[in-house]
């Protein structure tokens, strides 16, 4: 008989969270009270979006990543829709442009500026209105560009090309589930999708707590699991493993994780019973790393794993825990991770306790610091699209655009230079970089719009009669510039104070008139007493 030793040599035995401190999170952010199962928040190496409670509509602040300690509560927000934000997820291939739903039943892409959103943002670049009621899942096709899946609450489950021409898109370019002859299955209610690394697949779980693996492009069901004892709630394709992997719960009410190979789900491959506890366990994969991260909605633990293609399949490594529970979690792309640090993997969680996103590092130790490990950072999926929308409706598969993490190589930008990165670098002073320069001159701009001078320190300067009307009424805009109240109590301080700056312009405008009716009884007296003397 053999001996064959329990130990399992790794080198991501000692991976460890780093959380940043106060002034590197983001602190005073109204994280919203909504009870759907999603993760409120996505990431990219340019900014952080989170879904913020707000009353009378749905919005979520978008900010510059360097934007940390506290958040301004005035601060500006997307707010465009007529519900409560359900999730939002950054594009994989513009870093500028963001999807959003809402409980209004739209979907709206919005375009962020190069320094952020310094004023309410109302306006949608594209509206997508094909669901009669509340959309709760949003997905990115992983390498066909301007693709987008929609699931709602009507039994629908859409495929949009947002690159069609028009501000108000009704019709998707796919109709993957939809309702038959009036009937709403309860297979048709999603909970959770997924694609599969080249988009080819769509794994989904729905409301009877079964796993399904789809055709995209043409709705057929090719796998559909049949396993009782376990009760699916999230579901996430395994890239480069081909494996399928769900969490939810047994027949015992104790969370579980289960490994499914895609191709035949009648029987699982591996299952893991973890707790009794009750919230929902979100998986995160990494590829480049084979790591598998669980984190329970309301927990405060974060559990890695590593996966292989050998059995038992799963290898518990160690878990992080905190004493402040999360709500949601966004997860930073690989190419937006620190390198020089070992970092493998970043988590934003959202305290809504604390009002609070708080920035996690995964950290592989390692005795040479600064250096770029090529080991633990391989080819990985690039901000490129392997294919346009149309080539991958045609029926072509491609792989994704690969790229190096390594500082100073990577791929081509897909899309144009914006005028900040085009500036001149001499303009700089105490070697500003091109985004801290551009986020200046707009503030300044924005500054000036707002509050422009009085027309006494302008000497010599005729001014037009625009500004003249800024400089008498300089707050006639000032409530609409203000993301909306977060209370009733907020909302009627507002209303007072709008009435009050009503009633101080009326007094201006009848000090004005005054003075007008004062200048007009001179010139007449100056007028006469011409008159008189010629």
């Amino acid at each position: 008989m053999s001996w064959r030793s329990s130990f399992r040599c790794s080198k991501f035995r000692h991976v460890f969270g780093k959380p940043s401190n106060k002034e590197h999170s983001y602190d005073g952010v109204p994280i919203t009270r909504g009870v759907h199962d999603n993760h409120y928040c996505s990431a990219n190496p340019c900014f952080i979006a989170v879904v913020t409670e707000c009353e009378g509509g749905g919005a979520f602040l978008v900010l510059p990543l360097h934007h940390t300690g506290r958040v301004d509560p005035q601060h500006p927000r997307v707010c465009g829709h007529r519900g409560r934000v359900l999730d939002v997820k950054w594009n994989p291939f513009n870093d500028h442009c963001i999807a959003s739903c809402s409980e209004d039943g739209t979907v709206k892409i919005w375009d962020v500026p190069v320094c952020g959103v310094q004023q309410n943002l109302t306006t949608a670049r594209k509206t997508l209105i094909g669901h009669s009621r509340r959309v709760g899942l949003i997905e990115w096709h992983p390498i066909a560009e301007n693709l987008l899946l929609s699931s709602a609450y009507d039994y629908k489950v859409l495929l949009w090309d947002v690159s069609q021409a028009g501000s108000v898109l009704r019709c998707p370019v796919r109709v993957v589930l939809s309702p038959v002859h009036h009937r709403y299955p309860s297979d048709a209610l999603l909970l959770s999708v997924s694609f599969n690394s080249d988009g080819s697949r769509l794994a989904v779980t729905s409301k009877d707590r079964r796993v399904r693996v789809l055709d995209p492009r043409t709705g057929k069901i090719l796998q559909v699991s049949r396993s009782i004892s376990h009760r699916a709630s999230k579901v996430l394709f395994i890239g480069g493993l081909k494996m399928l992997l769900s969490t939810g719960s047994s027949i015992w009410n104790h969370r579980q994780i289960v490994l499914w190979d895609p191709d035949d789900l009648s029987e699982p491959l591996y299952e893991e019973v973890l707790d009794g506890s009750a919230g929902v366990l979100f998986p995160f994969y990494d590829p480049d790393t084979h790591m598998l991260y669980l984190a329970g909605k309301g927990d405060g633990n974060i559990r890695y794993y590593e996966l292989s293609t050998e059995k038992p399949y799963i290898s518990f490594l160690t878990e992080y825990r905190s004493l402040l529970p999360q709500k949601g979690l966004g997860v930073m792309p690989k190419r937006g991770l620190d390198v020089s640090a070992c970092e493998v993997f970043r988590f934003y969680r959202l305290i809504s306790i604390k009002d609070l996103v708080e920035p996690l590092s995964m950290i592989v130790p390692r005795k040479e610091s600064g250096i770029f490990q090529a080991d633990l950072y391989p080819m990985t999926a690039g901000n490129q699209a392997s294919m346009t929308a149309q080539e991958w409706l045609s029926g072509i598969n491609r792989s994704p655009v690969l790229m190096s993490l390594k500082p100073g190589i990577g791929v081509s930008n897909p899309y144009p230079e914006t005028p900040a990165e085009k500036m001149d670098p001499e303009r700089t002073e105490n070697n500003m970089d091109f985004m801290e320069e551009a986020f200046l001159e707009e503030q300044l701009s924005y500054q000036d719009a707002k509050y422009p001078r009085k027309v006494s320190d302008l000497s010599g300067w005729q001014p037009d009669e625009t500004l003249l009307t800024n400089f008498f009424m300089p707050h006639c805009c000032e409530p609409a510039e203000k993301p909306p109240p977060n209370t009733e109590n907020e909302l009627l301080q507002a209303f007072y104070r709008q009435q009050d700056e009503i009633r101080g312009l009326r007094d201006k405008l009848n000090e004005k008139d005054v003075r007008i009716s004062q200048l007009e009884l001179d010139i007449r007296n100056t007028r006469n007493n011409l008159r008189a003397t010629f």
